[in-house]
């Protein structure tokens, strides 16, 4: 599945595809019109009180991607523009966390990654 991620205050390239923001909440600093977009999925975010007890801490990781895609599982739908795009190209989940490692983009890359084969064959 060709998904990758990166930082929203890298700049946009062509290699990018379908770009997607991945944050409930819109990146400090920035205005919608400086991000070259295709959407802004705050529904595919974690939900502000999961977010808020993970706070980027790394030695929460596993715990924050297991609750999160329990989130994930109990709303498939949230994910549908993503498979649907990827399912066409390149897709980038943009996100505004400055640990690249630990962040929800990545976590719901591995999502989307470990699920694919069943979507796949679902009609998107």
């Amino acid at each position: 599945m060709p998904i990758r991620t990166k930082r929203v205050y890298e700049l946009a390239a062509a290699e990018d595809g379908v770009r997607f923001l991945v944050d409930r909440l819109w990146p400090r600093g920035l205005k919608k019109t400086e991000l070259c977009l295709d959407g802004w999925l705050r529904d595919a975010a974690p939900s502000d009180a999961l977010r808020r007890w993970f706070a980027h801490e790394p030695d929460k990781w596993r715990e924050f991607r297991g609750r999160y895609f329990a989130q994930l599982d109990a709303h498939p739908e949230v994910t549908l523009p993503i498979l649907s795009a990827a399912a066409r190209g390149r897709v980038t989940l943009v996100f505004g966390a400055s640990d690249v490692d630990h962040n929800n983009a990545v976590a719901l890359r591995d999502y989307l990654e470990a699920r694919y084969a069943e979507t796949a064959r679902l009609p998107i």
